[in-house]
């Protein structure tokens, strides 16, 4: 016997963005802070911008696909414990879900490499890296106000405050660490 289901398949772009807003939201603002963190470490460290182009694509990628196959497990594992309750299921599509998190997660952190993959001059290529990434944030933040309650405004501010505060975590600690290993 086919086990009861409460999900309902989205329809049309207001209905898809609806279903997988946590994970654009998730994924997009890890991509930006995470991609950011590695171009603000890797930069406040005083490595070459090759360097950190090469750390920030392969943070994309990997940092990317396991978000996804993170999603993927968690919402397996979710639904593995409701079919033990005897509960309905909540959601039919993981590997959806993951594959939401993963396109997020790269598109948005993309935006801080692509100072370092054009012709920015080498001294402003990290301004542009922080304008990009904390306009970045700030957009995905109001965003949400497309979808649901929340005023673009708010929305902005909240995700640029929170992702601001772990970009200059970053740049200072990989400073630090430069300085105490000699670099």
């Amino acid at each position: 016997m086919p086990r009861p289901s409460r999900h309902v398949e989205p329809h049309g772009s207001l209905d898809t963005a609806r279903h997988y807003i946590r994970e654009l939201i998730y994924g997009a603002n890890d991509g930006l802070i995470t991609t950011f963190a590695v171009v603000a470490g890797v930069a406040g460290g005083g490595l070459s911008a090759s360097v950190i182009l090469i750390c920030g694509v392969a943070n994309l990628f990997a940092d990317g696909l396991s978000m996804a196959v993170g999603n993927y497990l968690a919402i397996r594992s979710h639904e593995s414990v409701l079919e033990a309750q005897g509960l309905p299921e909540e959601e039919a599509s993981p590997v959806r879900h993951g594959l939401a998190t993963f396109l997020a997660f790269v598109i948005a952190g993309t935006l801080p490499l692509l100072p370092y993959v054009t012709t920015a001059a080498a001294s402003t290529r990290f301004a542009w890296s922080l304008t990009l990434t904390l306009t970045g944030m700030f957009a995905v933040g109001a965003l949400r106000s497309l979808i649901s309650t929340v005023r673009w405004w708010i929305g902005g501010t909240e995700m640029l405050t929170l992702g601001g505060a772990v970009a200059a975590i970053a740049y200072w600690s990989g400073a630090l660490v430069a300085r105490l290993v000699g670099g």
